[in-house]
């Protein structure tokens, strides 16, 4: 496999330059966005899109650099997307989660980064641990030392909300006040998240979870809630056949009632254990991008704690 950083150098230079210039010449003698009232924005996957969207109101144009229901873990880009980060406004980006986006930034040079790994202290894998094994929750998966799931923490997003916020205002000042309203809005939406979560899930009979793929660490920090990936932080690792005994041994002891699955990704492992094991097989999303365009954060994040209430008998 070529390497991340060689692919995206391939289309820095040569045939796929020209090909990013064609694609966006036009826009070479034209007003730049910041004069006609809008920032053009990059976000790396769905979650960035969605603070920037709500942030910038109209005075912005975000771009997903993740296509809608595709999984973000491995994103390629093409040459129209790694001329247009050289181009944009400002780049919203999450450092260690994508590489093929990394290395785009890293070449590209945006003037405007929003790098939202230095907004939260990420976790590392070892951190988390699975229900009663005392092992890391990974394993031999894991492509980097950190989980990079702290969106699913909503008490993690404020401080994200607020960089956009000062950025934005940074690149466009007429915009400022509207930036900080709105990012003072999004804000109290997280808030008001982070208290239904910690209301909804505070008395149930079992604290412990099973997922398809190992997301949910800092949802299960953050509410005081045990995990059990089938596999780890990579969603398209298979799990080992010892792998799956284990988690088949937990969901006996815990007598757990549903394995979660998530909505971009096959559910076929989880579905045939779930099946073998009696029980239900049912979504938990992760937020990652948007199956349904009518979803947004919000909505999917209500029907994760509906859905965890009901799997954990919360009252």
């Amino acid at each position: 496999m070529i390497p991340p950083a060689l692919r995206v150098a391939a289309l820095l230079t040569g045939p796929a330059l020209l090909v990013g210039s064609a694609l966006t010449g036009c826009a070479t003698d034209a007003q730049s966005p910041v004069a006609d009232g809008t920032v053009d924005v990059m976000a790396s996957f769905y979650p960035l899109e969605h603070v920037v969207q709500e942030v910038g109101g109209e005075r912005v144009t975000v771009r997903s650099l993740t296509p809608p229901g595709a999984e973000p873990h491995d994103v390629e880009l093409s040459p129209a997307q790694v001329s247009r980060l050289d181009q944009a406004d400002l780049v919203v980006y999450l450092s260690g989660f994508q590489p093929a986006v990394d290395d785009a930034v890293a070449l590209t040079g945006p003037d405007h980064v929003v790098d939202a790994a230095q907004d939260t202290e990420l976790l590392t894998t070892d951190e988390e641990h699975e229900a009663g094994s005392g092992e890391p929750l990974a394993e031999e998966h894991d492509r980097s030392a950190y989980d990079p799931h702290f969106w699913l923490d909503p008490t993690r997003m404020p401080a994200l909300v607020q960089d956009v916020a000062e950025t934005l205002s940074e690149i466009d000042p007429d915009g400022a006040t509207q930036y900080a309203a709105n990012a003072a809005a999004l804000t109290q939406r997280f808030d008001d998240l982070d208290t239904a979560y910690s209301d909804g899930l505070a008395d149930c009979r079992t604290r412990t979870f099973v997922t398809s793929h190992a997301a949910f660490g800092y949802l299960a920090d953050r509410y005081d809630l045990e995990q059990v990936g089938i596999s780890g932080i990579d969603p398209e690792a298979e799990p080992s056949p010892a792998r799956l005994a284990a988690v088949e041994k937990i969901v006996r002891s815990e007598d757990i009632s549903t394995i979660f699955f998530e909505s971009l990704v096959s559910p076929k492992v989880a579905e045939t254990l779930a099946s073998d094991l009696g029980i239900t097989a049912a979504v938990l999303d992760p937020i990652e991008g948007l199956a349904d365009p009518a979803d947004d954060y919000f909505s999917i994040a209500a029907r994760n704690l509906d859905a965890l209430r009901t799997d954990l008998e919360c009252t």
